[in-house]
């Protein structure tokens, strides 16, 4: 048998209910957003393995901007951001040395 989650109660206010349908929205755009931010890290990481460098670049710089917008928006924390962009980039510039 599977385990069913138990149902929520309709808030009795005006505001309650409001709160709640605006809850779903900002719930289905924030993990929208999520989506895009690691969607954008996992096509720079996959082209660093593929070891494609022009590829890495471009990606990279779509990256930035894309992460940047989405802690902006406190999706996720401004510091987890800039670590995450600090490793993909020595990685690329990785790349670009073993190249040379």
């Amino acid at each position: 048998m599977a385990t069913e989650k138990p149902k929520k109660k309709n808030p009795r206010l005006a505001s309650g209910r409001k709160r709640a349908r605006q809850d779903i929205r900002l719930n289905a755009h924030n993990t929208s957003l999520r989506s895009k931010y690691r969607t954008a890290v996992k096509n720079v990481e996959k082209a660093v393995l593929a070891g494609d460098q022009d590829k890495a670049k471009a990606a990279f710089t779509i990256m930035q901007s894309v992460v940047d917008s989405v802690a902006d928006k406190n999706i996720f924390h401004k510091n987890k951001a800039a670590r995450d962009k600090h490793r993909l980039a020595v990685r690329v510039k990785a790349l670009a040395k073993s190249a040379a």
